[in-house]
């Protein structure tokens, strides 16, 4: 029901205003921007944990135990058929008119980083190219200790398990694993990105994993201002200066359209 709400056009022009006058927006992406994209969620209802369970919480730390039965098992599509399907639904998604509205507001100079915990890719199918991926990209691979990456049919794998080209470390998925840190390069970026961010656009997410759901709360405490764009209420709802109730699909592109009324 809540998906059909329309977005508030006071809201809109509030959120154009704050946007057009801000010197560094950053944008906080969460699953539900690709859930029209048909990327199922992870949490809640009908995703991919709540039926199938979650994973274990220390993944990483069987990783490292033994990385060549990981890998045994990453690359036996009959291991985890329903894991499996999720793994398929994003190689056949495409970017949605949210992805393709957060492209062009970097295009437009406005947009100076898209931090996203989406491990889907689409940003960069939109043509984003400002991204900060905090939980990784499950169509690259990563060195676990100089943290190069590479798309995943470009790392050949001679052996199990593959190691870095460059520094002869281990090599996973790039998708960060439970009990796994987030690679300090990345984490780097978002806090450095944060600390300069006058307005923050918090898209689809439920802000409930940290440390991602604490910028919003930074932004706040350093005199930015925070705009939530979400079809329904979440824990960042009371921070928000502007609440954009609806799906990102709508509100993103919307908002894109109002800031070019006001630079005509």
């Amino acid at each position: 029901m809540s998906n059909q709400v329309s977005v508030s056009a006071t809201a809109l022009d509030a959120a154009a205003r704050l946007i057009s006058e801000s010197s560094h927006m950053v944008v906080l992406v969460g699953a539900g921007l690709s859930v029209e994209s048909g990327v199922p969620t992870f949490r809640g209802p009908g995703g991919l944990w709540t039926r199938l369970g979650q994973p274990s919480m220390n993944g990483y730390r069987q990783f490292l135990d033994d990385p060549a039965a990981w890998w045994e098992h990453q690359m036996d599509q009959t291991a985890d058929p329903a894991r499996t399907e999720f793994r398929e639904a994003i190689d056949r998604a495409e970017p949605n008119s949210g992805h393709h509205a957060l492209a062009e507001l970097e295009g437009m100079g406005l947009l100076k980083m898209t931090i996203t915990q989406n491990v889907d890719n689409l940003h960069f199918k939109a043509g984003s190219i400002r991204v900060a991926e905090i939980h990784g990209n499950r169509t690259k691979l990563r060195c676990i200790e100089c943290e190069s990456r590479w798309p995943r049919d470009e790392l050949a794998i001679d052996s199990l398990p593959p190691t870095c080209p460059e520094c002869g470390g281990l090599v996973k998925g790039d998708t960060v694993m439970f009990g796994e840190p987030i690679p300090p390069g990345v984490l780097d970026i978002c806090f450095a990105e944060v600390a300069r961010c006058d307005c923050i656009v918090v898209a689809g997410t439920s802000a409930t994993v940290y440390p991602a759901a604490s910028f919003p709360g930074l932004v706040r405490e350093s005199g930015g201002s925070v705009i939530e764009a979400n079809p329904n209420e979440t824990p960042l709802t009371d921070l928000a200066d502007v609440i954009l109730r609806g799906p990102t699909t709508e509100a993103l592109p919307l908002i894109v359209e109002r800031l070019k009324e006001l630079k005509s």
